[in-house]
């Protein structure tokens, strides 16, 4: 039994910094004073300040100031009670402590987390630069003038009715008992652009684009409004798909998203839990093709939001998930990784449980192989095997992957937008949905088109895979 909440706070502002040192000699003190020797400490605190637009006129200015804090006590019997607060001051601290200490009393035997043994390791070292923020005014003309250029790239661009722009500053604090004191500051923004597009006779077309930066003035504005417009006016000439298989191309933030969702297949808790379609002696076994690797790298220079270490203090760190199509490792936290007698790898979040989670997914060539089929090319639009002469289906951005994914089993159906090519003509799809397995997908790819790009939520090329079922809805 465990008492668990997580709130706002309106008073505890990262703007000023917190000293976790202070922090850590507060918090040891006011332990001993209730005779308590085993605790440990993670918080999250962030400034936020987001705006939203319609046709010119502000839609939402919202700020805010949010700490999530998380504490754990181990009695004298070893059992462990968490309670949660957004309260850093002294009195808010005691009050925590004392809550998990009379928590302990209930905690669960079966289940003790220890302190993670790297919780002390050296830190990688990130170049993450700290901007200061624009303000909400400056945030609001922004994302006018960036609304206004998109309504005039196309006639039929009448309105972009999901659109967002933030910047937030934020920091991370884990302590423990046994000394370990982590904390990271960071500053980041985002811009997103979803425009609708509408001709007469036509249904309407939507897409969009997002852009991620340290700063608001890092944010290339620009090329967002370029990318939305793109997308969405490439869809106005849609037409039918006839029923069935096909070739399917990804485009690189589709097949990242088709992997997150099933990423229980990685994760060991899962596997632990029996909810993913992994076991314990799934490790060392093929699950991909031959040419297929696999990272875990939240350390990627590309990823604006790197996170020096996890919910536990265990470093980050470039974890190989599947090298040469065969499954190598997975995700743990302190826990998962001792029940599998090996090291936490950095992706734990410390919370009522600990979760484990992914960070950044890297998905490349196998070092050495040819990368599958040579010389692709997704604007011929020639299958492959047995989907020669059907042309090819390019996916550009999967939908409803909550209601669609039973990861579990591994089965998908997802809506998608994008394009049946053949012969080099492309027409976008009128409406489709694509379903498979994911042990399918990952055994089906043909090969990889491009070097690997940089996205949102990770790194990829475009990735074929062979003898996906496509339904058309028309």
């Amino acid at each position: 039994m465990t008492n668990s909440s997580v709130a706002e706070a309106k008073s505890t502002a990262p703007g000023a910094g917190l000293d976790p040192h202070q922090l850590a000699e507060q918090l040891d003190g006011l332990a001993r004073a209730q005779g308590i020797q085993r605790w440990d400490l993670g918080a999250s605190c962030s400034t936020d300040c987001s705006v939203q637009v319609d046709r010119g006129e502000s839609k939402q200015l919202k700020g805010a100031q949010r700490s999530a804090i998380t504490v754990r006590v181990w009695n004298d019997q070893g059992l462990v009670g968490i309670t949660s607060t957004s309260d850093l001051s002294p009195q808010g601290l005691a009050r925590a402590l004392s809550g998990a200490h009379a928590a302990s009393a209930f905690g669960n035997p079966d289940d003790v987390p220890a302190f993670s043994p790297l919780a002390t390791a050296p830190l990688p070292q990130l170049d993450q630069p700290l901007r200061e923020p624009v303000g909400i005014l400056n945030l609001l003309e922004t994302l006018r003038e960036a609304e206004r250029d998109l309504l005039g790239r196309h006639p039929a661009i009448g309105t972009v009715p999901y659109n967002g722009l933030a910047e937030r500053r934020g920091e991370r604090i884990y302590l423990n008992s046994e000394g370990a004191c982590r904390h990271q500051r960071q500053t980041t923004a985002s811009v997103y652009l979803y425009a609708r597009a509408e001709e007469a006779g036509r249904k309407p077309r939507s897409a969009g684009a997002v852009r991620l930066a340290y700063g608001a003035n890092d944010l290339d504005v620009a090329g967002c409004v370029a990318e939305a417009a793109e997308r969405t006016i490439a869809h106005l000439d849609y037409g039918p798909i006839e029923t069935g298989r096909y070739t399917c191309v990804f485009r690189p933030e589709a097949f990242l998203d088709l992997l997150g969702a099933f990423s229980s297949l990685l994760n060991a808790r899962a596997v632990l839990d029996g909810v993913s379609l992994s076991q314990r002696d799934s490790l060392g076994q093929p699950l991909a093709v031959p040419f297929f690797s696999l990272h875990d790298n939240g350390l990627h220079p590309g990823n604006i939001g790197a996170a020096q270490f996890d919910g536990e203090g265990t470093p980050t760190a470039k974890l190989a998930l599947v090298e040469g199509g065969v499954l190598s490792n997975f995700l743990h936290s302190e826990a998962t990784a001792r029940a599998f007698g090996v090291a936490p790898t950095g992706h734990a979040g410390l919370g009522a449980k600990v979760s484990v989670g992914p960070d950044w997914f890297e998905v490349s060539a196998t070092p050495g192989s040819a990368g599958g089929a040579q010389g692709l090319d997704r604007h011929a639009g020639q299958g492959h095997g047995a989907d020669e002469g059907r042309g090819i289906v390019v996916i550009d951005s999967l939908s409803a992957l909550h209601a669609g994914v039973k990861a579990a089993q591994g089965s998908f159906s997802l809506p998608f937008d994008g394009w049946w090519v053949r012969d080099g003509e492309r027409r976008s799809i009128e409406a489709a949905t694509v379903a498979g397995d994911i042990r399918q997908v990952l055994r089906a790819i043909v090969g990889f088109e491009g070097e690997p790009e940089v996205t949102h939520g990770g790194v990829c090329p475009w990735v074929w895979v062979e003898g996906l079922s496509v339904t058309g809805d028309a």
